[in-house]
């Protein structure tokens, strides 16, 4: 039985994470919860899993948390912004999965494999961010590192067992959001309800606005580039409206592996959560008559540039790609609160990246002052709008 950890237990991914133990019971054992300020929903988590440590980062949440659980004197609960890097490093787990969403998840994922633990890893930021690193951390020990987004687990099946030297490329596919086939003049009109308005996955607020500008896709441009060791002229992306294929993998003789399953993050999640076995889920399976056809289209560059602008960071390297996340962070946010049009998010992250004076990334406190430069900068350049 494999012991778990899940930070950002109340969201999209830790809710999924979460149904894959209950049709699991006698594989995983929950061991330790975490989330940001959603003490209501994690209050049903802990009296259902009974883990022995919860994590919350909000004090005040805590307090109310610790209220409501008060005949619970099984549970330990850890309060403030180092918690969750807290349960990371001393919860009993095997493996901890990292929901978290934001660069804030580096540090927990840094103490996960500083600990001796497996990472199932399904914050983004972590590798976009701190992919050096993290690196550094699981060198000879690969298997510890087990991606949880679809695209990067379905590219993990379609290169097992493959030589790296016959890989000609790797494909990775968008659904192309909920703007598919808008000009760059339709986007400058686009409202907040328009843009989390996914047509294929329910996610946070934070990650759909990125699926619409497609920053999300040149973030896993830039994962893929640290997770399987490859060039970013090795790296594409292809819109595929359906969904349904999830990675390619492109080999020398001109042969192609994809890796194709229904749009249900239960899977990539299992597979993580097993690896390397693969668990029965409760997903549904594909009927390939019933689909009839499978579409794909070019990306078009013009009107989502986003997914350039983070080959360009990833590509000079350093704390560019940092410097690409927390601008991109702040101007969601921005766009969110109705500060900023869409198609103004991409042109503060590429106005923050020319200022950019990189670093080369040595440690935490490297990428802390990157990170905290482009947060401010983004935030000048927004009010000068």
């Amino acid at each position: 039985m494999r012991s778990l950890a899940i930070l950002g237990s109340t969201g999209s991914i830790g809710t999924q994470a979460l149904d894959v133990v209950r049709h699991n019971p006698e594989r995983f054992r929950v061991v330790g919860l975490g989330a940001g300020s959603s003490h209501e929903l994690l209050v049903g988590q802990v009296r259902e899993f009974m883990p022995p440590l919860v994590a919350i980062a909000d004090e005040d949440a805590a307090v109310e948390l610790k209220d409501k659980l008060g005949s619970l004197r099984e549970v330990d609960i850890l309060s403030g912004p180092e918690a969750m890097e807290t349960l990371a490093r001393e919860s009993e787990a095997d493996m901890v999965l990292n929901a978290m969403v934001g660069a804030v998840g580096l540090s927990p994922s840094l103490a996960t494999l500083q600990s001796g633990k497996m990472l199932a890893l399904a914050n983004k930021e972590s590798l976009v961010v701190g992919g050096e690193l993290i690196l550094d951390l699981v060198k000879g020990e690969p298997d510890r590192l087990v991606p949880v987004d679809s695209e990067h687990s379905a590219l993990a099946q379609c290169l097992r067992g493959e030589r790296r030297d016959d890989l000609r490329r790797v494909i990775i596919t968008a659904s192309g959001g909920p703007f598919r086939g808008w000009t760059r003049g339709e986007l400058s009109r686009a409202s907040v309800k328009e843009a989390l308005a996914h047509p294929t996955w329910n996610m946070g607020p934070k990650i759909t606005i990125d699926s619409a500008t497609l920053m999300n896709k040149g973030l896993e441009v830039i994962e893929a580039h640290y997770l399987f060791g490859l060039d970013y002229n090795k790296i594409d992306v292809v819109v595929h409206p359906e969904s349904l294929i999830h990675g390619v993998a492109e080999f020398a003789d001109g042969s192609m592996i994809a890796q194709m399953a229904a749009a249900d993050m239960r899977l990539p999640i299992q597979l993580a959560l097993g690896f390397p076995d693969r668990l029965w889920a409760g997903i549904r399976g594909l009927d390939l008559a019933a689909l009839g056809r499978l579409s794909f289209e070019a990306l078009d560059r013009e009107a989502f540039p986003a997914v350039d602008l983070a080959y360009r960071a990833g590509r000079l390297g350093g704390t560019y790609p940092a410097s690409l996340n927390a601008s991109n962070e702040v101007a969601v946010m921005a766009f969110l609160r109705g500060k900023i049009r869409l198609v103004q998010i991409p042109e503060v992250v590429a106005a923050v990246l020319d200022e950019h004076i990189p670093a080369a990334v040595v440690s935490e406190v490297t990428l802390a002052r990157a990170d905290r430069w482009a947060r401010t900068r983004a935030a000048e350049i927004i009010e000068s709008l």
